[in-house]
């Protein structure tokens, strides 16, 4: 096993380039402009671009050019040999003495699954999630949805694909994230984020220990035009979380280790979601 740059904990020990790489790593797979990380922190672009140096020279982060412009991804082989020396050397290479006791972290068994999809409004693309799951999973999960300041009514253009698509929609209603972190809330399995504001947000840790992923895509709130192309743009929303739900649902999910569960969540998060259903 390779050592650990000490670098890598002495860079993670300062609270504003920690709380950056934690917010990469919800985003993780994206790649994000600096602006928008500064953005999303609330810190200025020259302190953001110290942060990222920072990072980037003990190799937690990389660094891709699109174009002009340069993004920002986690070095996942650098975080995981991280994590590696962290339990095998530092544990005594007994790394269950570092590992949580907590049920979450059990391997997955054949039940039911608990999943919860987050975006901000609660209103179009965590309500076609929650609704799409229902339809695909077959019985094997309860799919709720959530959002981190939602809106008090679902966006018109997402309930009428919804009606197209013959989905139930009488349970459906916008609520807080808050509804799930009480200790009376169901415990969830897998929380996926679907939006990148919702990512950017820190969230309480899930009781558990849920596997979590990152399926940000275009909010469809946002397009301009007629109402034929605002309705297109929503269509092209639900494609998109379609095809991955679709994904998710062929995953063996009671054979998969959590790692391996984990990197096809993530692998998911990759997909290409630009063509409409």
């Amino acid at each position: 096993m390779e050592m650990m740059s000490p670098d890598q904990l002495t860079t993670l020990g300062h609270p504003q380039r920690l709380a950056l790489f934690r917010l990469l790593m919800r985003r993780y797979p994206d790649r994000v402009p600096a602006g928008e990380l500064a953005l999303a922190m609330g810190v200025k672009a020259s302190t953001m671009s110290t942060y990222l140096a920072a990072l980037l020279r003990c190799g937690l982060v990389r660094q891709d050019r699109s174009g002009t412009s340069l993004l920002y991804s986690i070095q996942m082989a650098s975080v995981r040999q991280m994590f590696d020396f962290l339990f095998i050397d530092c544990c005594r290479g007994r790394p269950e003495l570092c590992l949580s006791t907590s049920p979450g972290a059990d391997p997955m068994s054949d039940r039911i699954y608990n999943v919860l999809f987050i975006c901000v409004g609660n209103s179009a693309r965590s309500i076609f999630a929650e609704s799409i799951l229902r339809s695909l999973g077959g019985g094997r999960f309860n799919a709720y949805s959530a959002g981190t300041r939602p809106y008090s009514e679902l966006n018109p253009f997402a309930m009428q694909v919804l009606d197209d698509k013959r989905h139930d929609t009488s349970m459906l209603r916008s609520k807080n994230v808050s509804e799930f972190a009480g200790p009376d809330a169901p415990r969830m399995d897998f929380v996926f984020t679907v939006c990148d504001q919702a990512a950017n947000e820190e969230c309480p840790a899930w009781e558990g220990q849920p596997i979590s992923g990152h399926w940000g895509m275009p909010d469809p709130v946002k397009a301009e035009g007629t109402d034929a192309q605002k309705a297109l743009a929503f269509q092209q929303a639900y494609g998109a979380l379609s095809r991955r739900i679709q994904a998710f649902t062929a995953l063996s999910i009671d054979n998969l280790d959590r790692v391996a569960l984990q990197g096809a969540v993530d692998e998911i998060g990759r997909s290409e979601t630009g063509a409409p259903a």
